[in-house]
């Protein structure tokens, strides 16, 4: 998800903006700040204590150490997802909060099992490498056979006449990258004239390299089922993620051989020595199991409200992850920053004017599956919701924040922040009244049925390469002074938002032109994706 980072604007062209008149942030003082960061600051009673129970007895660590250690990675349909909801709802059950599962679907069940890759010849070396998700088993044996490379092609033709080649053999179906430095790296040590090599030679590969697989007459997407029939022993991948040791994994596209992403300096060991004719061999074992069709959910806890118990606020973050690492930043924090932020609601705020909901989505990674399902099948509750706060890109505090497209998000987010500790707030940059995510993450699915929603836009530190759907997303790379921060910040606006008198205004904003020159049109609701078939 893409914030725009603009300072907030003075009260008064806010009330222009919501008149529907055009302007731009040069209209606004450089120093301009909303009155509320101009006072001393005396936190609510309640806010204190929100401070003090976050940071003197904080559960971070320990809720972390049980999702990520214990339960490990959380891909939809397997064992792990089942035992990551039956751990939320008992540690809620332990807080005294109602929990339950949703069933919304069902999936393809699958079990990792063990990836044991090794190159036998011309010398012995265990790899660096795993099978991808829902990937076929070799049935617990192991299976060895030559590595090769995909040919340099002139058509579709020479393709097909090639394809006999492949049978008992593993294929190499990556580009093989020239570094294995990124560029940060690079841009550090490297001489100019060094750099620029590196990236016109990374280039020039890359065209070749599309070009090839389009003169095959295949797309990238289909050649691993296409290798598979023509008899391929297994399919090698190396989905480099552009910072040391970092792949990202995803799902296999055979449903006969096993496929396999591998680590880039192993992969790139296996490429030349196939490239110069060495003829390498590897041995591997998997076990993997195919469970068939199982149930996917939801987990969905709930401290219900006095006065207005029939209306919401939701606090939400997806529970699944991809399964190369732990899930741990995607969305482990997302998933333990809610839950931590439920208990001390309930220890200090144990009776709030409306609902809190907390959603834990399954599924999200395949399409926001959970939570579209949740708005299609509970109208009766995003109708009456107050506002949602989803957290879901990384371990980094809260930096960045949109309306989404609400015309008076700046009136109500603005004296909900208010209340919260401005060493917390102060550096968020904010747009208001910003623009509604058609994607991205689950916060999503509530703005296209016109639900204030917001996602709590965290610092990088690293994401999109190190941890985003990575081997690397593990425990290690939470930053729990930054969580903390987020638990303080969302429990204050959950709370806010409880004692809001009313529902807000959901009024949209005029949507501005595309491209075309037509206005752009606000997101529609979209139907999930119920099942893994075809997927």
């Amino acid at each position: 998800m893409k914030h725009m980072n603009k300072p907030q604007l003075p009260r008064l062209m806010w009330m222009l903006a919501s008149l529907g008149l055009a302007f731009s942030l040069g209209l606004a003082p450089a120093a301009a700040q909303p009155s509320w960061m101009q006072q001393e600051q005396k936190l609510e009673p309640i806010v204190e204590q929100i401070v003090q129970e976050a940071s003197e007895n904080s559960q971070l660590k320990q809720l972390a150490h049980e999702l990520l250690d214990v339960v490990g990675p959380r891909l939809v349909g397997t064992p792990q997802m089942k035992n990551a909801h039956d751990w939320a709802v008992a540690k809620y059950k332990e807080w005294g909060i109602e929990a339950r599962y949703e069933e919304f679907g069902e999936w393809r069940g699958w079990d990792r099992g063990i990836s044991h890759i090794d190159m036998v010849y011309p010398r012995v070396k265990t790899l660096a490498g795993t099978q991808l998700a829902w990937s076929p088993t070799t049935g617990g044996k192991a299976v060895e056979g030559e590595v090769i490379v995909l040919p340099a092609v002139q058509d579709s033709l020479a393709f097909q006449a090639w394809l006999p080649n492949v049978k008992g053999k593993y294929v190499m179906i990556s580009m093989p990258q020239p570094t294995g430095r990124p560029d940060h790296n690079w841009e550090e040590f490297g001489r100019p004239e060094s750099i620029e090599k590196m990236k016109a030679e990374r280039d020039s590969l890359t065209k070749a390299w599309n070009a090839n697989i389009a003169a095959m007459g295949v797309s990238s997407r289909s050649l691993p089922r296409i290798l598979e029939e023509a008899g391929a022993a297994g399919i090698l991948e190396c989905y480099w993620s552009r910072e040391f040791g970092s792949n990202k994994i995803f799902g296999a596209r055979t449903t006969k051989v096993p496929s396999l992403d591998i680590s880039l300096e192993d992969y790139g060991i296996l490429y030349r020595l196939a490239e110069n004719g060495h003829k390498p061999r590897i041995k591997v074992e998997t076990d993997s199991k195919d469970l068939g069709t199982v149930p996917t959910f939801n987990t969905i806890a709930e401290i219900k409200g006095t006065e207005k118990p029939d209306e919401y606020v939701i606090l939400s973050a997806h529970f699944d992850s991809w399964e190369g690492g732990s899930g741990a930043t995607d969305n482990g924090t997302g998933t333990i920053t809610m839950m931590e932020v439920a208990r001390i609601l309930k220890k200090l705020y144990p009776n709030p004017k409306r609902t809190i909901l907390i959603g834990h989505w399954g599924s999200e990674e395949q399409g926001l599956n959970g939570s579209r399902a949740f708005v299609l099948d509970h109208p009766e509750i995003v109708e009456k919701t107050q506002a949602v706060f989803n957290q879901d890109n990384g371990t980094g505090r809260v930096a960045n924040l949109n309306g989404s497209g609400f015309l008076h998000a700046y009136d109500f987010m603005g004296r909900w922040m208010a209340a919260a500790p401005r060493d917390i707030t102060r550096d968020i940059q904010t747009d208001y009244p910003g623009s509604p995510g058609g994607g991205g993450s689950d916060h999503a699915s509530f703005v296209a049925a016109g639900i204030p929603a917001f996602m709590m836009s965290s610092l990088s530190w690293g994401y999109g390469t190190i941890t985003w759907h990575t081997n690397l997303d593990t425990y290690d790379k939470l930053i729990f002074d930054d969580i903390r921060d987020n638990v303080i910040l969302i429990a204050t606006l959950a709370y806010k938002a409880s004692e809001e008198p009313e529902l807000v205004n959901r009024e949209k904003r005029v949507m501005p032109l595309g491209r075309d020159g037509q206005p752009q049109q606000w997101p529609v609701i979209r139907q999930p994706r119920r099942t893994g078939v075809g997927y």
